[in-house]
């Protein structure tokens, strides 16, 4: 119960934020149309955008009419806002779900050779790697990525496409800096479990060590996991706009920093809005599994 008066919240604060921006939407509106902009021109566009109504009521209004689905018409184009944020969240989900395969690819083996043979040559290559990743910005290699790949040897396009080739290099901008966080975590955790007495107690029952390694450890470590990639997950759907922004792609991310340049307040409020509820979401699933994945834990909602 507690999800409902933290959408509130949410949808309150940034509804007050967007209120005090600088900047006047109806005049950014007007210019943007190429209309002749006067004082009185930008008053009648305040009043048939309802900018001229009190705080409260423009907040009550849109919440109303949230509830019920409609999070209004953009300012940018006049389009129906959840329309255009339901289209960008389908090309974000795409990307973050590729991103966290691929991450998950490289970071779930490496991470178990890591636990594995921890302080041989390889352990100390995957640590380095780690920790490269987890420090470089996504952005700069993003960059990196584009000048090498797109600009010098000319693999792929620098503007992402709705193909597989240029889904590549957002993708993995993404998931290099996400394999290096999964890296450091599931190896500390895997290291963790191996070091327990359950584990010389199984080993002295004369039990196979790649069953003990995953049929009991790995096991064991699942819970963690996903609770790592739920935050992982949460956090990529809404964090993915510098990337989308740098290739171009036609997601979510994308679709709120042209809002918030045009001043597209119902959009950047409905992105808000959206996003709150999607990690909450993700949280409480994450939870869920977690209680399922362990019954010693207790739920409390």
């Amino acid at each position: 119960m507690s999800l409902i008066p933290l959408l509130l919240a949410l949808s309150f604060f940034s509804f007050l934020l967007l209120d005090m921006a600088p900047g006047d939407p109806a005049e950014k509106k007007l210019a943007a149309q190429g209309i002749a902009v006067s004082r009185e021109v930008i008053e009648a566009e305040r009043i048939r955008m309802g900018l001229d109504r009190p705080f409260l009521l423009r907040y009550l209004s849109w919440l109303i009419s949230a509830l019920h689905g409609d999070l209004g018409i953009s300012y940018k184009d006049s389009l129906p806002v959840a329309a255009k944020l339901v289209t960008g969240l389908k090309m974000t989900c795409r990307l973050a779900g590729f991103s966290l395969l691929l991450a998950l690819m490289i970071s779930v083996p490496v991470s178990i050779l890591c636990a594995v043979r921890q302080g041989s040559v390889f352990d100390h290559i995957a640590r380095i790697f780690s920790f490269a990743g987890n420090s470089i910005p996504n952005f700069l290699i993003s960059i990196l990525l584009m000048y090498l790949l797109c600009i010098r040897f000319k693999l792929f396009p620098v503007i992402a496409g709705d193909s597989l080739t240029g889904l590549f290099l957002p993708v993995i901008s993404l998931a290099i800096p996400m394999a290096g966080r999964f890296i450091r975590q599931f190896r500390a955790e895997m290291i963790s479990q191996l070091e327990m007495d359950y584990v010389t107690g199984i080993r002295a029952r004369g039990v196979k060590e790649m069953a003990v390694l995953f049929s009991n450890v790995f096991r064991n470590c699942l819970g963690h996991m996903i609770t790592v990639i739920g935050l992982s997950l949460g956090t990529l759907m809404g964090g993915s706009v510098v990337i989308e922004t740098i290739f171009r792609w036609s997601g979510i991310g994308k679709l709120v920093m042209d809002s918030i340049t045009a001043r597209d307040y119902p959009t950047v409020q409905g992105f808000v809005l959206l996003m709150g509820t999607l990690y909450l979401l993700i949280g409480l699933v994450t939870d869920l599994i977690f209680v399922f994945l362990d019954p010693r834990v207790e739920l409390k909602v």
